[in-house]
């Protein structure tokens, strides 16, 4: 099967499991659960390069 037809099959089936009333709680529950992930992944960076920054300092004072 295309992709494509992954996706429609799995929209068509989330339709008819949790109905169209339903359906803009999770697409909202579904992008909060996205952003956090992203929030968190972009936290990680910012916390290696502050701990490669005060090693690097750390060394140069010995």
């Amino acid at each position: 099967m295309n992709p494509d037809h992954l996706i429609m099959a799995a929209l068509f089936a989330l339709l008819l499991i949790y109905g169209p009333n339903k359906l803009p709680q999770l697409g909202n529950a579904l992008g909060k659960t996205v952003k956090n992930v992203r929030d968190g992944m972009d936290g990680v960076g910012d916390d290696e390069a502050a701990i490669v920054r005060d090693s690097t300092t750390d060394a140069d004072r010995q």
